[in-house]
């Protein structure tokens, strides 16, 4: 991906995945960085950021989205994802 705002290293999650954003009349599909971390001094949050290639928009300005979740609330997450990994792989 050129021009990202994102860092991407070998730490990074997943640095290719599918990604698409939908907004009113649009819908963009774009290869995508998915990255989850937590401050490394003083953690009190996890991090879960998702970033388009900014190269294959057309109406999306190039920006990353972040959402700040609890650990309850990562563990959740995981959970959910998790479980809908299994419904994937014995469809």
């Amino acid at each position: 991906m050129a021009d990202r705002l994102m860092t991407v290293n070998a730490y990074t999650t997943l640095d290719l995945v599918d990604g698409e954003a939908k907004g009113h009349g649009f819908t963009e599909e774009a290869f995508a960085t998915l990255n989850v971390t937590s401050p490394r001094k003083n953690p009190d949050h996890v991090s879960l950021q998702l970033e388009l290639d900014p190269t294959e928009l057309d109406t999306l300005a190039p920006h990353a989205d972040s959402v700040r979740l609890s650990p309850e609330q990562a563990r959740k997450l995981a959970a959910d994802l998790e479980k809908h990994a299994k419904n994937v792989e014995q469809a």
